[in-house]
């Protein structure tokens, strides 16, 4: 068997593998073509985020394990829209901050990286977005792939194309080189064999990165769909892909969407008086919505983000005819409380409201129950840092969280 056979079983196997046991992850990599690279530019792998080049001769030296990881990382380089999101930001520094947001993920799947993977437990859960600023400003990290997202190096990312590496060094973050369209269009045709057809040349960046970025999220929900219907998404992944699909409204709107449905308008079928009419007709019926609204009082949540949380439920109070039960907790409930507010009337935080505490949500749930209220929706405003429940609660649950804290149950909103 040859060595460009050899090869092309090997990746095949890893693409079959990740199909199999993470279909998440091995859907996003069937989107990206295997291409055989030329040295010269590719030490290792890289992608355009529409192929996946890679060195025949960095791909024989790494077990199965590891070629799983390097096509799942190109994947979710794509997965992830970094190619669209750089902005002004310096083009090594960004393009490092990527690959830990990536790999750090593929370390929660417990996959197996290459040695010169970055990876960094500090940075476990954050985004490019949110690495990128705790980097070092020229940061003596190396990429583990090359990043064809565009050909900018300069500094303040304006646009100004500056001269590249050779492309002799590992990881380099762009080529110095950029194909024609006759190179292209080439290597569009199909899989490349090691030894014939290599990239002679690195493919120009996207010229239509909104549209990829389009491509790429429907190709994020299909993989995710199928990885739900397999059972094989896990929890760490589905709140991603949660993330990235959700629909971008400002966090009033998703609140009023929440207390909107909590409101009970039905068609009701009581008999009517014999004066109005024989027939019996559907009228619409509505009742009082009861909502509990609780305040993280703790000392990482300031007096004036309560006052305008409050002043937001106010104004979905009239709508939704809800009568509303305040509370306030940090790590025990407020003594002062709770505060009760009709339909009618105007909510302010209260004047005499403690606080500055730790936190734990466990007083107002449990003061739920021992008052036995049973709320059509209990709305907590906190940075979700603290002590949950063990046990979700029967009732609906929205939380808006300020902050990136996660929550056990119910619906989370973030606050921006």
């Amino acid at each position: 068997m040859s060595e460009s056979t050899t090869l092309e079983t090997k990746l095949a196997a890893a693409r079959t593998r990740l199909i199999l046991d993470k279909p998440f992850l091995g859907s996003l990599v069937m989107h990206l073509p295997l291409k055989a690279a030329d040295p010269k530019w590719c030490k290792t792998t890289a992608t355009d985020a529409k192929s996946f080049y890679y060195n025949p001769a960095y791909i024989d030296r790494l077990s199965l394990e590891q070629t799983q990881f390097v096509l799942a990382h190109e994947a979710m380089h794509c997965a992830l829209s970094h190619f669209a999101r750089r902005n002004h930001r310096q083009k090594h520094r960004w393009d490092v901050a990527c690959d830990y947001a990536v790999n750090m993920i593929l370390d929660d799947e417990r996959m197996r990286g290459p040695e010169n993977a970055l990876m960094s437990a500090a940075y476990r859960g954050l985004t490019a977005e949110e690495i990128y600023p705790v980097l070092h400003e020229d940061p003596p990290e190396e990429t583990q792939d090359t990043h064809l997202f565009d050909n900018d190096s300069s500094e303040g990312g304006d646009g100004e194309p500056q001269e590249q590496d050779s492309g002799e060094g590992q990881g380099q973050s762009s080529p110095k080189e950029s194909g024609g369209a006759g190179d292209s269009e080439r290597q569009e045709e199909g899989e490349a064999s090691p030894q014939s057809g290599e990239s002679q040349r690195a493919p120009p960046p996207p010229s239509d990165p909104g549209k990829l970025d389009e491509q790429w999220k429907a190709r994020l929900a299909a993989a995710a769909q199928m990885a739900r219907q397999a059972g094989k998404l896990s929890p760490s992944l589905m709140r991603l892909v949660d993330e990235l699909l959700a629909p971008q409204l400002p966090w009033r709107a998703m609140l009023a969407r929440y207390m909107m449905n909590a409101a009970r308008d039905d068609y009701s079928f009581q008999r009517t008086s014999r004066r109005e009419s024989i027939a019996l007709m559907p009228r619409l019926h509505s009742q009082s919505v009861d909502v509990v609204v609780a305040l993280d009082t703790s000392g990482s949540v300031q007096a004036e983000e309560l006052r305008e949380f409050l002043a937001e439920i106010d104004a979905l109070k009239g709508q939704v005819r809800a009568n509303v039960t305040l509370h306030a907790c940090d790590d025990k409930l407020d003594a002062n409380g709770p505060w009760r507010f009709a339909q009618w009337e105007a909510m302010k935080l209260p004047e005499a409201i403690s606080g500055g505490g730790g936190t734990d949500f466990r007083p107002l749930f449990d003061w739920v129950e021992r008052e036995n209220i049973n709320p059509d929706l209990l709305v907590y405003f906190t940075d979700a840092q603290g002590h949950f429940p063990e046990c979700e609660p029967h009732f609906p649950v929205v939380w808006l969280v300020k902050g990136k804290s996660g929550v056990p149950f119910g619906t989370r909103i973030q606050l921006n």
